[in-house]
């Protein structure tokens, strides 16, 4: 099965302050990297990494070509990404000693996909792929309309969340990817509880993957409910844990195993990314996580 992932390409700022900066304050960082980041690339590469076949949809500007040289290094088709004359988009994130973050994005090149690159990255989709999209480029609505005709599994992370635009899309896919706070806002609700609920009533065919940072991660589907606790471990930067789980729990659920074992793998996976700081760079790869689930045997 190969993942076609629509998805964003960003240049992540990365800066280390002893506490976000405030209105009005000038505040010094205690160090400063660039790396690549962005919802969808993290995605593909940990898709990648996981060992599913992946082929990125995305758009970078012409001057950020390294970025392609990233991706295919960490296993991912780059075939149809656009260079195009807008910026690339990017992020200043800033990293506190609690591993807590703060983001400002700028989208650039990643709302300026075209239709006919998407139909021309399909057009290679057999049925039974899966097709990944986030919230962070434009072209949802048809991308999904195309993936559903030639009868691929869709899969959305609505990160980040605007209810509004989210709600229509929601019928048009069979996995829904969201965090606890992301639950609440798309529900209206004020509890996860309250979230699943309405969730469950609105979109009872609709299967949920649905994180919970430290208490774990739970799948809703017709056919019940599976939760699996998360592990342990000392978190130095969460950027990327939560596209890291994405990308590994997707890839296991396309090779078709069950859906523990792969809620479980998302975990590891995870918890193996939050050790390390970075975003895309912090991503481990198969042998990694097979010798984090070895050591951490129920």
């Amino acid at each position: 099965m190969t993942v076609f992932n629509l998805g964003s390409i960003n240049i992540d700022h990365l800066y280390r302050v002893d506490h976000f900066v405030r209105p009005g304050e000038t505040l010094a960082s205690t160090d400063y990297r660039t790396v690549l980041g962005g919802k969808g690339a993290n995605q593909s590469i940990a898709l990648a990494r996981a060992g599913a076949q992946t082929q990125h949809i995305g758009a970078i500007g012409k001057g950020d070509v390294w970025v392609l040289e990233q991706l295919r290094d960490a296993g991912v088709s780059t075939d149809h990404i656009a260079q195009l004359d807008d910026a690339s988009g990017h992020a200043i994130i800033q990293l506190t000693s609690a591993a807590e973050n703060s983001i400002l994005l700028y989208p650039g090149a990643n709302h300026q996909l075209s239709n006919e690159q998407i139909d021309t990255a399909l057009s290679n989709a057999n049925k039974g792929d899966w097709l990944l999209l986030q919230h962070e480029t434009n072209a949802l609505a048809e991308a999904m309309e195309k993936a559903a005709a030639r009868g691929l599994h869709i899969a959305f992370n609505p990160a980040p969340m605007v209810a509004d635009a989210v709600k229509p899309l929601l019928p048009k896919i069979d996995l829904l990817i969201v965090n606890e706070v992301e639950a609440m806002d798309l529900t209206g609700t004020d509890s996860v509880a309250d979230a699943e609920a309405v969730l469950q009533r609105d979109y009872p065919q609709l299967r949920i993957l649905l994180t919970l940072g430290s208490a774990g991660v739970v799948h809703i589907s017709p056919d019940g409910r599976i939760s699996v606790p998360a592990y342990n471990v000392d978190a130095v930067d969460t950027t990327a844990a939560g596209d890291t789980f994405i990308g590994y729990c997707l890839a296991a659920l396309a090779d078709g195993q069950a859906v523990s074992d792969a809620l479980r793998r998302g975990n590891a996976a995870a918890a193996v990314c939050v050790t390390r700081l970075g975003a895309s760079v912090s991503i481990p790869n198969t042998a990694e996580v097979d010798a984090f689930l070895s050591e951490h045997q129920d």
